[in-house]
């Protein structure tokens, strides 16, 4: 069991597959783009909540490249949605010290969003309390294979090189911890790479539904577990080697 001090002093990297807005809806006779609009709520939840619990970077799982193949009229609902938060948080983001970063594809969003991420993402560029990083149009596998691709031209390359083609982003800290909302057990070619020793925590609620206690007991619960990374010692959050080491 990983000490008490140790857990509250180590900013976690946590990845959250926010599943169930549309099944939290259709349960309560709503529409389903009122259960992504609920989703929406959560997420100013969960991002207020994460710094008071030793998270230091927080990965949100939006939208995956397979999404497109939804309906066209929930799509465009979806991406309304995105306007609508990256033209309304940002100066609460700012306030807050966050930093809000997008990942993935952004040569296929509707027009004028990529220009609103890149603004929000120039205006919170200094916060240092919580890095938001929310994956829009994103898959890990092709993630890995555009770093691939741009690794080969390399002459010589190591894992934390190769890491930082995967996540556009240098000494960013490997995923600690996975939380899928809804039931369902899969990651759903979310963070391959980046949780490669990621621990997994499944909970029945509804995205909609999660709030700042379900968020704690998923990080008691990861504190409970034993990290080995392959070994037979448990190694602290302090020590947690990066994909180059292991």
């Amino acid at each position: 069991m990983q000490s008490d001090i140790t857990s509250r002093n180590e900013k976690l990297h946590v990845g959250i597959i926010m599943d169930g807005n549309g099944r939290w809806a259709t349960r309560r006779g709503l529409s389903r783009l009122r259960g992504h609009e609920a989703g929406v709520e959560t997420i100013r939840r969960i991002v207020e909540a994460a710094p008071k619990q030793g998270i230091g970077t927080l990965t949100l799982y939006a939208f995956s490249t397979d999404n497109w193949r939804r309906p066209k009229a929930e799509v465009a609902a979806l991406m309304t949605l995105l306007r609508f938060y990256l033209a309304n948080e940002v100066q609460s983001l700012v306030k807050n010290g966050v930093r809000l970063s997008v990942i993935g594809r952004r040569d296929r969003l509707p027009d004028g969003i990529a220009a609103a991420i890149a603004r929000a993402e120039a205006a919170t560029a200094d916060g240092r309390t919580l890095h938001v990083r929310i994956a829009v149009d994103y898959s890990a596998r092709e993630a890995i294979l555009n770093a691939a691709a741009k690794a080969a031209a390399l002459t010589s390359l190591t894992r934390e090189a190769f890491s930082q083609l995967v996540t556009g982003e240098a000494g960013l800290r490997d995923v600690d911890l996975i939380i899928r909302t809804s039931g369902e057990k899969r990651l759903s070619d979310f963070l391959l790479w980046e949780g490669a020793y990621a621990e997994l925590h499944f909970t029945e609620r509804m995205w909609p539904e999660f709030d700042a206690g379900d968020l704690a007991e998923a990080l008691a619960a990861f504190h409970n577990r034993e990290r080995r990374f392959g070994g037979l010692q448990a190694i602290l959050p302090g020590e947690v080697p990066s994909l180059s080491q292991v």
